[in-house]
C-alpha cells in the first residue's frame, strides 16, 4: 500500500469518526431536550398538586374552626337530630303498632256487616264492636283508620248522603291500583247525583288516570262519555270511547263499544 493510499483512508475514518460524534450529540441533544421537558412538565404537576393540597388544608382548616366555633351549636342540632329520630321511632313502635293491630280487629266485623249490606251496624257498630265512625275516631293514625274512610264513603253513596260521600273518599288515601281508583270514582258518583257533571266527569277522568289498568279505566272513560253525552258534547264522548276501544279491547265496556261510538257521532252530525 502506498503512503498516498494510507493517508486517504486514516481521512476517511477520521471523518467517519466526526460524523458519528456529530450524530451521537444530536440525539444525545435531542434527547436531553426531551428529558428536560418532560422534566418541566413534571415539576408543574407537583406544582399544581402542592397547589390543590394547600388549598384542601386551607378549607380543612377553615372547617375545623367552624366546627370549634360553633361547636355547642352543633353539639345541640345533632342531639336533637338523635332524639327526634329515636322518638318517631318509638311512636312508631311503642305507639301506632299496638294501636294498629287493635283496630284491625275491629274493623273485621265492621267489614263483615258492610259485606252482609248491614250498613248502619256498619257505620256505627253493634253495642260490641265498633263501626267504621268509631275506628277513625279512635285509631286515626292507622291504617285502618283510613280504610275506614273509603268504607263510610261507599256507605253514605249507598245512603244517599252525597257531600257526606265526598268529604270521607277525599280523605281517604290509597296506592293501591283498584281501590284508590274507585274511591276517587266514587267522588265522581256523588257529584253526578248532585248534578255537578263537569265535577263528576273531573273525578271519572281522574279515576281513569290514577292507575291504568283493563278494569277501572275503561269503566270511568265510559262514563265521562255517558255524561258527556247528556252534556251535548259527543265530540268529547266519540274520543273516549274510540280510547276504550283502542286502548281496552279486553275490557267489559270495549264489547259493545261500537255501539256507543255510531250512536254519539251520530248525534253529533245533526
Amino acid at each position: 500500500m502506498s503512503l498516498k493510499h494510507f493517508l486517504c483512508q486514516i481521512i476517511i475514518i477520521y471523518n467517519y469518526m466526526l460524523v458519528k460524534k456529530a450524530t451521537y450529540d444530536y440525539y444525545f441533544l435531542k434527547k436531553s431536550y426531551f428529558c428536560a421537558s418532560k422534566l418541566r412538565i413534571m415539576a408543574k404537576k407537583i406544582d399544581n398538586t402542592e397547589e390543590k393540597i394547600h388549598k384542601v388544608e386551607e378549607a380543612l382548616s377553615k372547617s375545623e374552626k367552624f366546627i370549634e366555633k360553633n361547636q355547642k351549636l352543633l353539639t345541640i342540632v345533632i342531639g336533637a337530630a338523635i332524639v327526634i329520630v329515636l322518638g318517631v321511632f318509638a311512636f312508631q313502635k311503642l305507639y301506632i303498632a299496638p294501636r294498629e293491630k287493635a283496630a284491625q280487629g275491629q274493623l273485621f266485623m265492621a267489614q263483615r256487616y258492610f259485606e252482609q249490606d248491614s250498613l248502619n251496624k256498619a257505620l256505627n257498630g253493634d253495642g260490641q264492636n265498633l263501626g267504621f265512625l268509631d275506628v277513625i275516631d279512635e285509631y286515626g293514625m292507622t291504617k285502618s283508620a283510613n280504610l275506614a274512610k273509603y268504607y263510610t264513603g261507599i256507605i253514605y253513596l249507598k245512603q244517599g248522603k252525597f257531600e257526606d260521600a265526598i268529604t270521607y273518599l277525599k280523605k281517604f288515601s290509597s296506592d293501591d291500583e283498584l281501590v284508590g281508583s274507585m274511591a276517587t270514582g266514587g267522588i265522581g258518583d256523588a257529584y253526578l247525583e248532585l248534578d255537578q257533571k263537569d265535577k263528576a266527569v273531573e273525578y271519572y277522568l281522574k279515576a281513569a288516570n290514577q292507575k291504568n289498568n283493563d278494569l277501572t279505566t275503561p269503566l270511568y272513560l265510559m262514563r265521562a262519555a255517558l255524561v258527556y253525552e247528556e252534556q251535548g258534547k259527543f265530540d268529547k264522548a266519540v274520543e273516549l270511547y274510540e280510547k276504550i276501544q283502542k286502548d281496552h279491547t279486553k275490557s267489559t265496556e270495549a264489547r259493545d263499544i261500537e255501539k256507543y261510538i255510531e250512536q254519539a257521532k251520530g248525534k253529533l252530525s245533526k
